[in-house]
């Protein structure tokens, strides 16, 4: 991981100097997506474009505050931290039940045709029907486009609700403030040099923390995903999850501290493959809650148990690409 790097930064800049650019940059993106969004009118496309830029840049300006709040004005920060999350969550969903549905199907597809993309068997497949994985494949299918595209729809329109909402257009405002002004506490104004690494270094070390409790010894075998690890990993996904925010939240800090480059390639390998372990287990939770549907065909829940354990294989597949980046990682944040 990369250290902050503040060595073109005379003595006499203060933190609130270097951070206030970054977050001038990532409010004027923000805006850009606000912009977008009231151009889109019928233009789906131009809707998504819109609500992935607004994502983007209230996630990181959201991390940025979490990681420096002890720069800022810290009620403010909270204040507005807590919108961001609430919107960018919002938005999320209809995305996430788009994507889910895509990978789901696609990965009935492969199956349902006795492929599997070259990873390797699927375990609860080894020896099952054939026949019976092919005619449930159906049924399962169109079972699970009822429920995400159900669950996309009242996504969809909870988005509409609260880019309506007056809400929205109060953090509309704030973060329109925030592109001229930054609001900081007394320490903000100190020597950039004397105070701005500190709370980067307690988000590097955070994130180490949070790897060094991973099983990565066990997710270093490959496909490590017989029935009873199926079992038991599914109730594993939390601290992946967890170390998937915290990386992210180093990714922000070194792109707000300037740091003369980009972050390692190494590590946005280990985000996609940690983005990837998401996806592939909510796919899972999707195919779990789908087989518990009242009074389906006996075909459609087997094909639906083994589309489970097919992507519980992949949340297996991405921890171990996950810790295969990681290990490649420089020196970590001391």
């Amino acid at each position: 991981m990369l250290k902050p790097d503040h060595s073109h930064h005379g003595r006499d800049v203060t933190a609130g100097e270097v951070l206030a650019p970054y977050l001038h940059a990532r409010a004027a993106d923000f805006l850009r997506g606000l912009r977008l969004h009231s151009e889109s009118g019928s233009d789906t496309a131009g809707a998504e474009e819109a609500a992935r830029t607004l994502r983007a840049a209230a996630r990181r300006i959201s991390g940025t505050l979490h990681t420096f709040r002890p720069l800022l004005d810290q009620a403010w920060a909270d204040q507005l931290r807590t919108e961001l999350a609430w919107l960018s969550g919002t938005l999320a969903l209809e995305h996430a039940c788009t994507s889910r549905l895509v990978r789901l199907m696609d990965a009935l597809s492969r199956l349902s045709s006795g492929t599997n993309g070259g990873g390797g068997p699927v375990p609860a497949a080894r020896g099952g029907d054939a026949a019976g994985l092919s005619v449930g494949a159906a049924r399962a299918g169109a079972l699970l486009e009822r429920q995400l595209t159900l669950a996309r729809t009242r996504a969809h329109s909870a988005s509409l609700q609260a880019l309506g909402s007056a809400r929205f257009h109060a953090v509309a405002d704030a973060v329109a403030l925030l592109a001229s002004e930054v609001p900081l506490g007394p320490v903000g104004a100190a020597p950039a040099v004397e105070v701005l690494d500190g709370p980067a270094e307690v988000a590097g070390r955070r994130l180490l923390d949070a790897v060094a409790a991973l099983p990565l010894t066990r997710a270093a075998h490959p496909y490590n995903a017989d029935a009873l690890g199926l079992a038991a990993g599914e109730g594993q996904d939390a601290p992946w999850h967890q170390t998937r925010l915290l990386l992210r939240l180093h990714r922000y800090a070194t792109e707000a501290l300037h740091t003369g480059g980009e972050p390692e390639p190494v590590l946005y390998e280990a985000a996609r493959a940690l983005d990837r372990h998401r996806d592939a287990a909510e796919a899972a939770t999707a195919a779990a809650t789908a087989a518990r549907t009242p009074r389906i065909a006996p075909a459609t829940a087997y094909a639906l148990g083994v589309l489970h354990a097919d992507q519980r294989h992949e949340v297996e597949a991405a921890r171990f690409a996950f810790q295969r980046a990681w290990r490649r990682t420089t020196a970590p944040v001391p």
